[in-house]
């Protein structure tokens, strides 16, 4: 690892708490002297003191090794803020209603971003009878298929699993004012509002 925790990110985590040294080192169970070396750059926390100490000052371990406060800008986690993540070797789907870093099959996922439908992605929705049955006219081959259609709005999410053998039609429970999200393994996501 490159970065490790710094001497000034610890002095300023300490300040802005209104910390003193010997009131940190007393939480942590060391020494104010060992305070003064960690902020002065003649001695590093020991591993087993990351923890602690992160939690002493406020952050989180990756705060701390980074000297970056992180906040979270979607706290209120609104489903139609989140992002669709796609594996493209075993089709795995992630919905995540705030930031962050997701893998599988050893693969990174990019977050997705859905595009307008087009002519061979065209997102038909019929709504009766308190459902609402939403079809594409698209080809469902082993090699190119819808893999799911989901159906957001601001307080729930609701998500089918399609494969080649099925049609790509989907029968969703009726909510006004939501989106609605295709995704195509070979072209992408889609979205009708």
């Amino acid at each position: 690892m490159n970065s490790y925790v710094t001497g000034p990110v610890i002095k300023a985590l300490r300040e802005k708490k209104n910390y003193t040294q010997k009131q940190l080192a007393d939480r942590l169970a060391v020494s104010d002297k060992t305070i003064s070396k960690w902020e002065t750059g003649r001695g590093l926390p020991d591993l087993s003191l990351l923890e602690p100490l992160a939690s002493a000052l406020g952050v989180s371990v990756a705060e701390l090794l980074s000297g970056e406060q992180i906040t979270n800008q979607n706290r209120s986690a609104n489903p139609l803020r989140g992002k669709f993540y796609v594996c493209p070797v075993c089709g795995n789907v992630i919905h995540a209603m705030g930031e962050g870093a997701f893998h599988c099959c050893g693969v990174a996922l990019p977050p997705l971003e859905a595009e307008e439908c087009d002519g061979d992605h065209e997102i038909k929705v019929e709504t009766w009878d308190l459902q609402t049955l939403v079809s594409l006219d698209h080809p469902m081959r082993k090699d190119h298929y819808i893999s799911f259609i989901a159906q957001i709005r601001y307080d729930r999410m609701e998500l089918v699993k399609l494969y080649p053998e099925q049609l790509p039609q989907v029968r969703l429970s009726y909510w006004p004012g939501g989106e609605i999200y295709a995704y195509c393994n070979r072209h992408g996501l889609f979205q009708v509002k």
